[in-house]
């Protein structure tokens, strides 16, 4: 039941939202008929729907509260609870195959370019969480080995004309190689200093490529970049994009794979062991120094793979393609799809890329939007869409 404290609060609510979006939601300046439009109905409309928007807001926070104190189970997610029953699972599996097999049919090829994003996203979102998510390493300069890749293959290509699928292996092994240079001198760190010296080696990373002509053209980039062929056939611009959609579905495939081996390897347990307690890992005989040094190598390894794609589908890289808000973007994906979750990791990447590109129709309001969910997101659902739900074990006894 809605209470006058909340009434009250909810008016003054829709006053200041009234008074912060002034400028934006009322004043519009014609630049061709040198006047400016008072446009007023806005402004009511802004603080009627601030309040009800406070209202409503109130009330699922009172809902929360309320089921935190009554609810005792766990609160295992709907799509685990899915998965982990045989009788769903095998035709919500095939479903999910025939719908991404279909789409870039199905849809225009501007939906598949998008769609090409957000599955690169996912693959950046996988990668960085076994650092962030299973290892509890924040790493602000993820974006770095993004770029390793993607300049890998440029570079390659450019001059020695190496193919796609063999720069492939070799950005992978250059993103280990740089993932345990970074990862080696912060060893002692964590929290917000680590936080910071990884920020600083991404800035370093992109300011070197800024700045080195002779390397990559500097802030002109390298253009002209092919995409993959298949056989030493290469495609035309629709057929291309369609190729690199199913490449990327692949590679999406291979990484899931790989990370949940990992996760429910001895290593994934060291690094969970790692996130949840440092000194009781290291009191356990768990290699501290290893084990974060496997984190930062395995999780740049997915980083650079994501660049070649990168790199192959735009066809154009400069270094204003790797700046710290890519980094921020993809750590976005990890805590709101949910840290340590793979599920909620591919589910994060897809709501957070391809929800801006769908709100371009209201494009004045959509990052407003965009923002708005992500803070709706934070308060109702800080574990994540998907939270992380831990393999529980149990063992029965066997009668003789």
């Amino acid at each position: 039941m809605v209470t006058i404290r909340e009434i009250k609060q909810s008016f003054f609510i829709g006053l200041w939202f009234m008074v912060l979006t002034f400028p934006i939601m009322v004043i519009r300046v014609d630049t061709i008929k040198h006047i400016v439009i008072f446009r007023w109905s806005n402004l009511m409309w802004v603080g009627i729907l601030g309040f009800f928007a406070s209202l409503v807001w109130n009330y699922f926070l009172r809902r929360k509260e309320e089921k935190k104190k009554t609810d005792t189970a766990d609160d295992i997610p709907i799509v685990h609870r899915l998965l982990q029953n045989q009788k769903f699972k095998t035709p919500f599996l095939m479903a999910l195959a025939l719908f991404f097999i279909a789409y870039p049919f199905i849809f225009p090829m501007y939906h598949t370019s998008i769609m090409i994003s957000a599955l690169v996203y996912v693959m950046l979102g996988l990668g960085l969480n076994i650092v962030v998510g299973l290892a509890g390493l924040l790493d602000l300069g993820y974006v770095a080995f993004y770029a390793v890749g993607a300049y890998t293959y440029a570079l390659l290509n450019l001059h020695f004309g190496i193919s796609f699928w063999l720069a492939l292996p070799i950005s992978a092994l250059l993103g280990t190689m740089f993932g345990t240079i970074l990862g080696y001198p912060v060893l002692r760190l964590k929290g917000d200093y680590l936080a910071i010296v990884t920020l600083g080696f991404g800035e370093i990373i992109r300011i070197i490529l800024e700045n080195w002509d002779e390397l990559g053209n500097g802030p002109r980039g390298i253009g002209n970049i092919p995409a993959p062929s298949f056989f030493g056939h290469q495609f035309g611009q629709h057929d291309s994009v369609i190729y690199i959609y199913f490449i990327v579905i692949f590679l999406v495939l291979l990484t899931i794979f790989f990370v949940n081996r990992l996760e429910n390897s001895r290593i994934g347990r060291a690094w969970i062991a790692l996130r949840d307690d440092e000194i009781a890992c290291q009191a356990m005989g768990i290699d501290k120094v290893k084990t974060k040094l496997t984190a930062f190598a395995l999780g740049a390894t997915w980083a650079a793979l994501g660049g070649v794609v990168f790199a192959a589908k735009t066809s154009f890289i400069n270094p204003m393609s790797f700046t710290i808000w890519e980094s921020i973007t993809i750590l976005c994906v990890v805590v709101i799809g949910g840290m340590g979750s793979a599920i909620g990791v591919i589910a994060g990447a897809l709501v957070l890329i391809l929800l801006p590109e769908y709100l371009r129709a209201v494009s004045e309001y959509r990052m407003l939007v965009f923002g708005a969910l992500q803070v709706i997101v934070m308060v109702f659902k800080p574990e994540g869409l998907i939270k992380s739900v831990r393999k529980i074990y149990k063992f029965k006894k066997v009668e003789e």
